[in-house]
């Protein structure tokens, strides 16, 4: 055999061992490699992971961890992990795997109707990677509460509930330091004006809100009770705040969970800063976050001269309006007939 023909067919062998050698590749590379039934899933990667601990994560939903190996490898992932939430489906290959791991995908987060500041650390906890232990650290740090005007009592009022796009391993920290921008943005020019116009501050205009709120749940009739408390303290009269008095009674009892649809003469007595029955002016500081509505509502309340208000027994879910304490008695005295018939005792 000439060395011509050895060239030949030597060139021929290496020609078939790298086409052989690339479709395994290939095929390492580009054939599906995952292993669940959901068209997708999600998967989060905690902050400061190395890649052992990422392909532990990811290796129930991965076929071949081999393959994603061989694939993360060549594609520098193992010295470039990055934190957050990341979006598998079904079929992937393993390039298409690694790509994935690559594009931290937000989370649309979601928070409204909290009582507490820990309630809301709770949900928010929820959603994204910090924890609701370091959510309200971060809300009661005494610096950042001086620098922007707050206070361990009315710190809900920066919370404006809505919905937002956050990226799932944001830390505590960076979470706050969003809320209190998008509370600047919410607390525009015109809405600080129409709250002076009122004689309140943006926090003042919040806790009022918060009453309003709890108050009722029908947003057309929002903008009366506004009104009517406002008229309340254009008078220099006490709230009488319902609301104020249930948030009272479950501070005092620590018990958030109790449901009160009740509120007795006894408890009009109780001794609390947030009770408006015996203290004037507003309680401390929210006693529920109040959504837009109910903001709106004291930013542009309805032009009255109602000062009492009660349940309707006729129009439930609404109330029924008074401009004299003699009109406000005998509509009391309906409801409190109506509800004793009810059997409700709290």
């Amino acid at each position: 055999m000439n060395l011509k023909k050895i060239i030949t067919i030597g060139s021929v062998v290496l020609i078939s061992a790298l086409l052989i050698y690339g479709f395994i590749l290939a095929r390492q590379i580009f054939s599906d490699n995952t292993k669940f039934s959901q068209k997708e899933l999600y998967v989060y990667v905690p902050t400061g992971s190395s890649y052992d601990e990422v392909k532990k994560i990811i290796e129930p939903f991965v076929a071949n961890m081999d393959r994603f190996d061989l694939v993360a490898e060549k594609r520098s992932y193992p010295d470039n992990v990055k934190p957050g939430r990341f979006l598998f489906t079904k079929g992937m290959n393993s390039y298409e795997l690694v790509k994935s791991l690559r594009l931290n995908v937000p989370v649309n987060l979601a928070f409204n109707n909290q009582e507490r500041i820990e309630n809301l650390a709770g949900r928010v906890g929820n959603q994204i990677e910090a924890d609701s232990l370091s959510l309200i650290k971060s809300f009661k740090d005494s610096i950042f509460l001086k620098e922007n005007g707050f206070n361990e009592e009315n710190i809900l009022t920066l919370f404006i509930p809505n919905s937002y796009e956050i990226y799932w391993n944001t830390s505590a920290e960076k979470f706050r330091d969003k809320m209190i921008k998008e509370y600047r943005n919410f607390w525009n020019k015109d809405r600080i004006a129409k709250a002076a116009k009122q004689g309140l501050t943006p926090i003042e205009a919040t806790i009022l809100a918060s009453i309003v709120h709890k108050e009722s749940v029908k947003k057309d009739e929002r903008p009366r009770i506004a009104g009517a408390y406002l008229n309340r303290m254009r008078l220099q009269m006490p709230l009488q705040a319902d609301p104020t008095v249930i948030y009272a009674i479950k501070k005092n009892s620590n018990d958030f969970d109790q449901v009160i649809k009740r509120v007795f003469y006894k408890d009009l007595l109780i001794k609390s800063p947030y009770n408006t029955y015996v203290n004037l002016g507003l309680p401390p500081g929210p006693v529920a976050m109040p959504d837009i509505t109910a903001l709106d509502a004291v930013l542009n309340p309805e032009k009255n001269d109602y000062i009492y208000f009660c349940a309707s027994v006729t129009h439930f879910g609404y109330h029924e309006f008074a401009a004299t304490f003699e009109e406000h008695t005998k509509n009391a005295r309906k409801y409190s007939e109506w509800i004793s018939k009810q059997g409700v005792k709290r």
